[in-house]
């Protein structure tokens, strides 16, 4: 439980420091995007794994994921800065080509995942369910479209 109050507070502090992350590099845009990524894939995962009855269904623990997934939803967009585009990175070229595309998938996924908080806040699995699986499909829609 520590840990995972020490990584809120960690978000609030990156969140607090404005709009846009200032990187140094491209390079440190594309790993941060990608760190912030990976975080909220395994805390995603988590409550997936609940949904798909692989793991014992714990309404605390689906709350506390959900809410984690709602505040790093927010934090990878700081990190596609147009000086990233010629960065090695698995993101295909359309995606700069159609960034209010990119951009509204962004959007879309952060309801997505606001709404499953919500459910998750209620303990229903069903609801949870419903809203992990609305959630999983804007992800896969923009993996699908703009990542190889």
């Amino acid at each position: 439980m520590k840990m995972r109050s020490l990584a809120v507070a960690a978000i609030a502090l990156v969140l607090s420091a404005g709009a846009h992350a200032q990187f140094q590099k491209p390079e440190d845009a594309v790993k941060y995007r990608q760190a912030a990524f990976t975080v909220m894939a395994a805390h995603f995962g988590r409550i997936g794994a609940m949904v798909q009855g692989k793991a014992p269904f714990d309404a605390k623990v689906a709350q506390e994921n959900a809410a984690l997934v709602v505040t790093l939803s927010k934090l990878p967009w700081a990190g596609f800065t147009p000086d990233t585009e010629k960065v090695k990175s698995r993101t295909k070229p359309e995606a700069w080509m159609e960034m209010g595309k990119v951009r509204a998938g962004a959007d879309k996924m952060m309801k997505a995942v606001a709404d499953l908080d919500a459910a998750a806040r209620t303990g229903n699995l069903d609801a949870i369910k419903k809203t992990f699986g609305d959630a999983a499909a804007t992800c896969k829609a923009c993996h699908d479209a703009y990542r190889e």
